[in-house]
Order: structure tokens, then C-alpha cells, then sequence
């Protein structure tokens, strides 16, 4: 991501504060806050660093993650997304599950993906990820999380086992 970054006083800051950090997170917009002609911090999105997405939902849902699995990791990817991987999934334990939780989480539904999968598996979007939530995207902001997103990737892992045991997948395509 590229910004044209714009001077800005102490003064201009501390003139408009509100102002300026709407500037920022509305337009996008970055500058240079100098003091006594020196550059001394910049303003930039947060999203150039971290996720947007609410810290406040996050650490709640982390904090039921942490007490209900043991072996998983968090990490934040290029594209500053918050993927969780869940490994040693799937009737052998061979696979592992990776929730990708967007821009916008919880308002935008999260990708789960599968390591290890053969490229004629059936149920997966053009990207790969595991299609657990619909063409309509079956989810609710305010009743899901991405623990259920994970129990619907499990799922999918039974509807793959039997796909690859019996050559076709269960007629049953409700996740939710």
C-alpha cells in the first residue's frame, strides 16, 4: 500500500485532532507530524499494521479458543488478516484447518481452508477455501464466531472422509 504523505505540524494536530485522525482512517490519508522542523511520527491506518477488525470481539473469542483447543496458532498474514490454524484435523489427522478472518470480521464471514486436499476435491470455492457457508453466505455476525466456522469445517471433513471412502459426497449440503 503506497501514500503520498503530507507535513503536519504539532500545531495542525493539536488544532484538530479529531479532524486529522478522521482524515486518516476516512480518506485514507497519511502525514508526518513535525515538530520544530523535525519528523518525528507518522499517521497512517491502522489497517497497514494490524487487521480491522474490533480488538474488544477478538480477545473475547480468543480468550474461548484458548480454554477449548490446545495445539493452535494465530498469526497475521500479508494482507493483515487474522488466520488461526488448527492442525492434525480430519479422521487421520492429516490435515490441517486454517480460519481466515477478514477485513470486517464479524460482519464479513471467515475462509476456512484445508492443507493436503486433492485438487478434484468437490465443495471448495474457486480459491480453495472449504464452502461451509453457502452461495448466500449463511452467517450471522451476531450469533456466530469463528469457532463455529471451525465446527463446520470439522463437518466438512466427515463429508470429505466419506467422499474419498465411498467416491461421492453426502447429499447433505446444510452446514449451518
Amino acid at each position: 500500500m503506497r501514500f503520498n504523505f503530507q507535513p503536519l505540524s504539532m500545531m495542525e494536530l493539536r488544532n484538530a485532532p479529531g479532524e486529522i485522525l478522521d482524515r486518516v482512517v476516512q480518506k485514507r490519508e497519511a502525514f508526518v507530524v513535525e515538530r520544530n522542523g523535525r519528523q518525528m511520527a507518522c499517521l497512517v491506518p491502522v489497517s497497514v499494521f494490524l487487521p480491522e477488525i474490533r480488538l474488544t470481539r477478538l480477545m473475547r473469542e480468543f480468550a474461548l479458543l484458548d480454554r477449548q483447543f490446545d495445539t493452535h496458532t494465530k498469526t497475521v498474514t500479508g494482507q493483515n488478516e487474522v488466520e488461526l490454524c488448527f492442525p492434525g484435523e480430519g479422521a487421520t489427522g492429516d490435515i490441517d484447518l486454517r480460519i481466515r478472518l477478514p477485513h470486517g470480521y464479524p460482519q464479513s464471514c471467515p475462509k476456512v481452508f484445508a492443507d493436503s486436499l486433492p485438487e478434484d476435491c468437490p465443495y471448495r470455492w474457486q480459491d480453495g477455501s472449504l464452502r461451509i457457508f453457502g452461495e448466500m453466505g449463511l452467517w450471522n455476525p451476531e450469533k456466530h464466531d469463528f469457532r463455529h466456522a471451525l465446527r463446520l469445517a470439522q463437518r466438512w471433513l466427515g463429508h470429505y472422509e466419506t467422499w474419498r471412502r465411498e467416491g461421492e459426497w453426502p447429499s447433505e449440503q446444510n452446514y449451518d
